[in-house]
This record gives C-alpha cells, structure tokens and sequence, in this order.
C-alpha cells in the first residue's frame, strides 16, 4: 500500500536517525575543537601544578620526578622545557637536536603574546594559541608560558593538529556508523512492524467485511495490547451489528408483512363489499318489484298475489342463506369459530347427507352410488366436515349433466380416509380451477344464478379444511368432476393443533 504504516514507520525512523546524525555531525564540527582546547587547558594546568609540587619538594635532576614528569606529559601529548633565569634549559622532554626546542627556548625570553590568542591569564602563567614559523610548516600549538615558584621559566604546549584530525576522523567514523545503523534499523524496523501492521491489517480487512455485512469474519491475531483490546472489541462490535440488524430485518418483514396484511385486508374489504353488493343487488330489485306489484294491485287474481309473494320470498330467502354462508365464512377465516376434534364414523355422517339430499337428487334426476366400507372414523370437527360433505354434493347436484350420475366415494389411504364427490358433466376450465376457492367466484354465473349460488360455498370448505390441517382439491375427467378432500383415520388424534 502506497500509504502504508509499516511504509510510514521506516520513513520517520530513518529521518529521525539521520537528523540525529546531522545534528551530532553539526555539533561535532561546531563544538568538538573548543571542547578540546578546554580539555588540553586543563591538561596544562594540570601539569603545571603536579611539576611545581615536584620542585617545592624536590629536584628536577632526582631520576624519578623526572620519570614521573615524562610519563605524565606524555599521557597528555604535551611538551615541556624548563629554564634558569638566564635562559638555559635545565629539562626539557625534547631532544637536543629537536628544532623545536630552540623555538621553545626563544619563546621563554621576551615573550611576545598576541592578546587575541590568549585563552587564559594568572600571575604565573598564560595559556595561549600559538603558530611555530619553522620547518615544521606553521603548526599551530597550544601553549602554556609561565615561571613555577623557584622561579625557574617554563614552556609547555600541545599540538591542535590532532584536534582537526580527530574530529575530521570522528565525523568520517560517525557517517560510516550512521550509514549502517540506517540500514541495519531500517530492516529491523521493517521486520518488526510486521507485528504492527499485520494485525491492523486484519482490521482492516474485518472493518471492510464488517461494511459489507459480513459478520462471520472473526479477529484472531489476539495479543493484551491496544490492538488485541481493539481487535476484541471489533469482534464484540460484529456481534452486536448483527444481532442488531437481524433484529431490524427482522422487525422490517415484520412490518412488510403487516402492511401487505393491511393492503391485502383492504382489499378483501373492498372486493367483498363490492361482491355482497352485487349479489344482494338482483334479489333485493326482484323484492322491490314484485312488492311495488302487490301494492299497486297489478294482478287481483289470487294466483297471481301468491305467485308474486312466493317470488318475494324465496329471494329472500337466497338473501338469507347467504348471510348465514357469509357469517360462517368470516367465523373460519378469522379464527373466531373454534375447531372441535371429535372421532366419529365418516361413513354414516356421508350417508345420512346423501339421505337428507335426497328430494334435491330426484329433482335433479339423478342418481348417486355411494361407494364405502362399512364403518371408517375419523378425527375432526364433526358438524364442519358434514358442511363440507353437504356443499361438495350440493354443488355436484347442481352441476350434474349427461347420464345425471353423481358417485360419492370413500377410501383408506393409509393413515388418511380419501372422500371423493363425482358428477357428470362438463370438465371446469383449467384457468378456473384455482379460483373456485374464492369468495364468490362462479364459472357459469348464469346457470349460479338459476339455482340460488352465490359462490361461497367453497370459500367455506377451504376455510374448513386449512382450520384441519388437512389436504383438498378438484380434478378434471372427460365425462366430470371429481371434489375431494382427506382427513386423520389414525387410531389416535394427533391432527390437534
């Protein structure tokens, strides 16, 4: 990643590091030499004192005063001659030969300081800068010119050539190091963010999961830092978005649910007054009329008045039936009519219907063949399935053609009794049949309308069935219809909801 933090963390480090190294290389150059020259000051100083201790108490000629003075001044790279007051050495670290003892002999008579080079100033000595004009090619010292408390003259002085070299050396030295140091931190660093931004970057990738809804994503680096804390709480925060939205989801199809119950209840509401509206329309216009005939006496004769009341209540009659089919259909389908599980005998409850229909069948002329077992019992609500019994035959006397034959049918399937009504007739078109079990439905509304229908009554067996839990339906032959429906033949109830 372009802006990575493992990126960003090598780029401060080296930046840091080589700021410090500027910084040290700056000061270095700036302050090493006068850090230096202070140090080689008290350096003299230092040597002044320890030899003009040795001369209070001793001689420069005793061996090992001598020994201690060389040894010192060598540890401090100082050179030192003493003189008499008439100028000549009585000890000196360098040798007869050296040219610069001659210079430093020079310089103990008459002294001639430049106050600018001065560094420091007593009543017995003056420590100051000082450029040798000889062979030595103008080397700059550091030089201490004095008289010790015998009153012997004294010159001592260091080279500041080494100082140079040496910071010269240290810079070089530091650059090398810095140069490494860079490279060996830089990979370190590299290598051990690793243990930083490899968790984070399971964050991130979590987060990223986390905005797509993806809540099965688990951080699982752990650790008791600050990201192990933060990882946990990334977990525990998946958690709960999606208990969260599963809650929402779940209060979202609740509320889609109610309010496609509410559009859907609005328009059973508007279709069924529109459908009671229509069907009460014909019978009421049929009362009116014929009433507004009695009473304006359009017919004296007696047969005429009794055909007209007859007219008047027989549709209201229909108007009548179909109230009571609309109650019992709005007690089904909202649960108001509670289902009493019974075990009876389907067999006697089918034919005792086939027996009260009877008038009905010979005014249709036709004929019914009940076909069934002595005895079968069910499970269910007893007065519920003979109006299921009662309306499928209705129907099929209703609807009967042909040969007028009507065969009622009941059969074991297992642990179901199979009940099946057969008339013969016209096949129901294909389009129709899932429509049947609608309220007020009709194929053929003209020949509904001869006998009295007012299409609910399948409404109700639906209505009936689905409160039992059990399976219904219709099927189409060449020569009619066949109407059945299944209930529990167990030995025990177990269609109890």
């Amino acid at each position: 990643m372009k802006y990575s933090i493992r990126r960003q963390m090598a780029a401060i480090f080296i930046g840091l590091f080589v700021c410090i190294l500027g910084a040290v290389l700056i000061i270095n150059n700036g302050f090493l030499g006068r850090y230096y020259l202070s140090h080689k000051a008290k350096d003299l100083v230092r040597t002044y004192y320890a030899v003009d201790e040795v001369l209070q108490e001793g001689s420069l000629t005793d061996l090992s005063v001598l020994n201690g003075i060389i040894s010192r001044t060598e540890r401090g790279n100082i050179d030192i001659v003493v003189t008499d007051s008439g100028g000549k050495a009585v000890f000196s670290t360098l040798g007869e030969s050296d040219p610069r003892l001659s210079q430093m002999i020079s310089d103990v008579v008459g002294q001639n300081i430049d106050a600018d080079a001065v560094l420091e100033q007593t009543e017995n000595f003056t420590i100051y800068r000082s450029t040798a004009d000889s062979d030595l090619n103008n080397v700059e010292y550091l030089r201490m010119w004095g008289i010790f408390s015998d009153g012997s003259w004294f010159v001592m002085q260091s080279p500041l050539a080494s100082i140079r070299e040496s910071a010269a050396l240290a810079n070089q030295f530091l650059i090398y190091l810095g140069a490494v140091g860079i490279f060996v931190g830089g990979v370190l660093v590299w290598l051990l963010s690793r243990r930083i931004t490899q968790p984070l970057m399971e964050l991130t990738r979590l987060s990223q999961e986390m905005a797509n809804l993806n809540f099965d994503a688990k951080y699982t680096s752990g650790g008791l830092d600050e990201i192990g804390v933060l990882g946990s709480n990334f977990n525990r925060m998946s958690e709960q978005l999606e208990k969260t939205i599963s809650e929402l989801k779940s209060a979202n199809n609740q509320l889609q649910k109610d309010i496609e119950q509410k559009e859907k209840m609005e328009e059973m509401r508007n279709e069924f007054l529109g459908n009671v509206s229509h069907e009460l329309k014909t019978p009421i216009a049929l009362i009116q009329g014929y009433a507004e005939g009695l009473r304006e006496g359009v017919n004296d004769d007696p047969e005429s008045r009794e055909f007209y009341c007859e007219v008047i209540m027989d549709e209201a009659d229909k108007m009548n039936q179909m109230v009571k089919n609309l109650l019992t259909l709005n007690q089904l389908e909202f649960g108001s009519d509670e289902v009493q599980f019974d075990r009876f005998d389907i067999v006697g409850l089918v034919r005792g219907v086939i027996a009260s229909c009877e008038i009905l069948i010979q005014q249709a002329g036709a004929t019914v063949d009940f076909i069934a077992d002595e005895k079968l019992d069910v499970w269910a609500d007893e007065f519920k399935t003979e109006q299921v019994v009662r309306n499928y035959l209705t129907n099929a006397i209703h609807h009967v053609e042909n040969e007028k034959r009507i065969e009622v049918r009941i059969r074991r399937d297992g642990d179901k009794a199979h009940v099946t009504v057969f008339n013969s007739g016209k096949p129901i078109p294909e389009e129709d049949i899932p429509k049947l079990w609608d309220k007020f439905y009709k194929v053929d509304k003209a020949h509904t309308r001869e006998y009295g229908g007012n299409g609910i009554g399948l409404s109700i067996v639906k209505a009936i069935m689905e409160s039992f839990h059990q399976e219904y339906g219709v099927r189409n032959f060449d020569n009619g219809v066949e109407f059945w429906f299944d209930l529990d033949a167990k030995t025990e109830n177990t269609s109890l909801h």
